[in-house]
This record gives C-alpha cells, sequence and structure tokens, in this order.
C-alpha cells in the first residue's frame, strides 16, 4: 500500500515537471526582457499549434524573429525630417510691415502719421538684417494729369527715402518706383461734383490714395 503510495506521488511529481518547467523559462523570459519565451537551452518554446510563445515585453522588443513569422512586424522607421528649402526665400518683411504713409493733397511732404510709421519700420529692420533692398513707391490720387501724378508719386517716394536714410538706413538699400494714379485703394466713385482741388469731398475720400509703400525687394538666401 506505501509503495503504491509513493509511486503516485512519483508519478505526479514527473506529470507536473513540464509545466513548473514551462512556467520558468516564461518567468525567465519576461525578466530577460526578451520577445520570446526561450528554455533553460536558449530553444524558443512552442504552442500546441507550432507557434512561438511571446512574453509581455513582446510589444516594446526590437528582437522580432523571422523564424516566428514576426519579421514583418517591425516598427516602421520614423521618416527622415525634410530638409528645408534652400535659395532665396519669399521677401521676409512684405506683409508683416507694409506701410502707409499718408501725405496732404498735392505735397510731397510726410504727415505724422506717415512718419510715425515709418519710424516703427525703421525699427524693424533691426531685425531683418537679411533684407539687402527695400523698394520704396510712391502713388497719388486720381486729381490732376497723369504725366503730374507721376512726377507727385515720385517725389512722395524720394521723400520716405530720405526720411529714412535720415534714420539710420543706408541709402544702398532702398529703391523707389512711381505709380502715380495707377494702382489706386479707393475709388470713391460715390462722390459726385468734378474731379479737382475744390471738391473737398473727393479730396477726403482719395486720401488712402495718397501714399507710399515700403516692402522687401531683395533680401540675403537664408539656411
Amino acid at each position: 500500500m506505501t509503495k503504491t503510495i509513493k509511486r503516485l506521488m512519483l508519478g505526479s511529481i514527473i506529470a507536473v515537471s513540464p509545466l513548473l518547467g514551462f512556467n520558468t523559462a516564461y518567468a525567465g523570459g519576461i525578466f530577460d526582457n526578451h520577445a520570446y519565451v526561450v528554455d533553460a537551452s536558449g530553444t524558443l518554446v512552442r504552442d500546441g499549434s507550432g507557434k512561438c510563445i511571446r512574453t509581455g515585453s513582446w510589444g516594446d522588443s526590437v528582437h522580432f524573429l523571422a523564424e516566428c513569422g514576426d519579421a514583418v512586424e517591425q516598427p516602421a522607421e520614423a521618416p527622415a525630417p525634410a530638409a528645408p528649402p534652400k535659395g532665396p526665400q519669399a521677401p521676409a518683411i512684405r506683409a508683416v510691415l507694409q506701410t502707409d504713409a499718408y501725405f496732404d493733397f498735392d505735397k510731397a511732404i510726410l504727415r505724422p502719421e506717415g512718419k510715425a510709421k515709418l519710424d516703427e519700420f525703421v525699427g524693424k529692420m533691426q531685425e531683418y538684417t537679411q533684407v539687402d533692398v527695400l523698394l520704396v513707391t510712391g502713388h497719388t490720387d486720381r486729381i490732376g494729369t497723369d504725366a503730374y501724378n507721376m512726377r507727385l508719386s515720385q517725389r512722395r517716394a524720394d521723400a520716405v527715402k530720405a526720411y529714412m536714410v535720415s534714420k539710420g538706413v543706408g541709402s544702398q538699400r532702398i529703391e523707389t518706383a512711381a505709380k502715380g494714379e495707377s494702382e489706386p485703394v479707393m475709388e470713391c466713385s460715390h462722390i459726385k461734383g468734378r474731379e479737382n482741388r475744390h471738391n473737398q469731398a473727393l479730396i477726403d475720400c482719395l486720401a488712402p490714395n495718397r501714399r507710399v509703400n515700403v516692402e522687401a525687394k531683395v533680401q540675403r538666401e537664408t539656411r
């Protein structure tokens, strides 16, 4: 009777031993941070269908094995950052620092409002050292002949350039252009009466056209 019990106990221990061995290998695989369970000899442990058994750290591991059918599951490499564009870029201060310098009717003398805006512009120029050339473009309203307005718009552009030079901007960095009355920002078609210096309502309405635009024309290549 005693011998029978001993045989049963011994058989039970032998039957349980493979399970203990499996659990030991599984725990060892997790502890070693390996993607797959291996036995004491380093051999991959497979389930009943022949598939490799993954450890809990499989998802974070880079040890994917083709023999386990997982080679295609390698994490995709992060795309390389795009190289910055080369060559000259769009003028850095075209939209940001464009300014209107208003003038009185038939005058090429900067008004205080125009000087204030240009003072701000000149201060901002210190932040845009890559700008080599500024374009100063003069404009007029439509009252007067085309030829006269073209000359007047040039005088206005020259007045703005002179003011900026007096504030420290190198004259070699400034070019001027005259547009006359060709690019109005206000039409004022609702104002009645003759288009002459006696129509004060029209003169007041057309004031935004008496301006000078300042913008970057040429800037050095940025890298």
